[in-house]
């Protein structure tokens, strides 16, 4: 099976929906000041991964860097996976892996599959590993985005969802997220299930979304609890004014033909002439935005346009 990759440490994003499943070490912790603070989670089909595990050493990377200013007084104090030993679990994981393909299919071989995380209290994480999602809502902070499951992909951006427990600890979930076609959900929007059945998920920014919304009808075929992160900070940190004060990335946009000229610095002749046709398909309404916008990340990868939006964070597209 595919591990975390080291290069995913930061965004948690992986391209390739194989699970995260093996693990190089199972064993629980020695340390009996931790034991029994995680006994609910053990019991729940999680296995504590050591600190010396690859997975534990990306993933904990990835959770503090996310943190930005914030990083430095923020303990991760552990890391559990998702076994999937019980036959509910193995359900579920067979679940999402015949949505996947299901979506795959559906949007003409791709997914979308990404990492994203979930912030709550330890009793409705437990409940959801045990039993899945019940429950849809708004937001906890910020703007809503539609009502349904809401999962980032930087984790600073749940972090007020994550309730600190009778230890003084706060958890997130690191999901794996089938979003297929997504569709741009406007703030303030009320929205709960798709427009059409062209589309699978709900996002913030259709080219650099910060926000995935996971619709009730889809939220547990569509969401993989894998990873779970304990950890430490001080309550001053997680007011509302304090990480709204936080210098994160704004939502980048850029005019097309900027774009298009910063993308050819980047990727091979080829693919610069496909995206150019897209374009000239939407100039003359051929094609929709949001259909030209798909076909540009499908060939340029998402990880060239996170590159070229950091240089054009203020233009409009």
């Amino acid at each position: 099976m595919e591990q975390l990759r080291e290069e995913d440490q930061v965004s948690m994003t992986i391209e390739n929906p194989e699970m995260l499943l093996s693990s190089d070490s199972e064993a629980e912790s020695s340390n009996p000041r931790f034991e029994h603070k995680f006994r609910l989670f053990k019991t729940n089909g999680m296995i504590k991964l050591e600190e010396n595990d690859k997975e534990h050493v990306i993933i904990k990377s990835g959770f503090i860097t996310c943190m930005g200013p914030l990083a430095k007084e923020v303990e991760v104090v552990a890391i559990h996976k998702n076994s999937c030993s019980t036959l509910l679990g193995k359900a579920r994981l067979e679940a999402f892996r015949i949505f996947s393909e299901a979506v795959r299919e559906k949007c003409n071989g791709n997914a979308n599959i990404k990492y994203a995380w979930f912030g709550s209290s330890k009793e409705e994480i437990c409940n959801i590993i045990s039993h899945g999602f019940s429950t849809t809502t708004e937001p906890k902070s910020g703007e809503c985005f539609g009502i349904g499951v809401y999962l980032y992909p930087a984790n600073i951006d749940g972090l007020l969802s994550a309730v600190e427990d009778e230890n003084g600890l706060r958890h997130m979930l690191l999901c794996r997220v089938i979003l297929g076609n997504t569709e741009e959900i406007a703030a303030g929007s009320t929205q709960s299930q798709p427009t059409s059945e062209e589309f699978d998920s709900g996002v913030d920014n259709i080219v650099a979304p910060t926000t995935y919304t996971i619709w009730g009808s889809h939220m547990n075929s569509h969401i993989f609890p894998n990873f779970l992160v304990s950890f430490r900070s001080p309550n001053y940190l997680l007011s509302s004014s304090k990480i709204r004060k936080v210098p994160l990335k704004p939502t980048p946009r850029i005019k097309f033909p900027d774009l298009l000229r910063a993308l050819s610095k980047f990727l091979h002749p080829s693919r610069m002439a496909l995206i150019s046709k897209y374009y000239e398909d939407f100039q003359r309404n051929k094609i929709t935005k949001l259909v030209l916008v798909r076909k540009l990340r499908q060939i340029a990868g998402d990880t060239s346009l996170r590159a070229v939006m950091k240089l054009y964070p203020h233009k409009d597209i």
